[in-house]
């Protein structure tokens, strides 16, 4: 059973009980493998991105990261920008060590302060899929409809 988990992430890295392991991006506007090929070398030049693999069919980039490193979510949607596209669809894997989760009230994991919200008290075990839901992290209507009260800068909206 998969469950549906928000998160609002403040400045947005993880380390100590969380580690990022890899993320879905779907991009929009790519026309031909040229584009693709464009992201591809952009998210390349990242330090701690460790491979890309591109489906030009779906538009979708799976990016693995190095073990241990400081992944940044903003400068990987930045280099899909800067390539001359936008980000539609962005979902991260992250191993989440014994992480204790509540409903609306701010969590720091490492230097990451999370804000989950429409979940269940639980402790967060394993990788869990987190789907990010801020603006240039998903398309204007999928943001439209995830729209939340808190608006705190450098923040993350997200969902597994």
């Amino acid at each position: 059973m998969k469950r549906t988990f928000l998160i609002i992430a403040i400045a947005f890295s993880l380390a100590a009980k969380a580690q990022a392991t890899k993320v879905y991006l779907k991009a929009s506007g790519l026309t031909c493998s040229m584009c693709s090929n464009s992201i591809n070398k952009a998210l390349k030049t990242l330090d701690f991105v460790e491979a890309i693999n591109a489906d030009i069919k779906t538009y979708t980039f799976e990016i693995s990261f190095k073990p241990n490193s400081y992944v940044d979510f903003d400068k990987i949607k930045k280099k899909v920008e800067d390539a001359g596209f936008s980000v539609v669809e962005f979902t991260a894997f992250i191993h989440f060590n014994n992480v204790q989760v509540t409903n609306n009230k701010p969590l720091t994991v490492g230097d990451k302060t999370f804000l989950f919200v429409r979940i269940k008290e639980q402790m967060l075990n394993g990788i869990k899929e987190v789907k990010i839901l801020n603006k240039g992290f998903v398309s204007p209507k999928e943001y439209k409809l995830n729209a939340f009260p808190i608006a705190l800068p450098g923040t993350y909206n997200a969902s597994t």
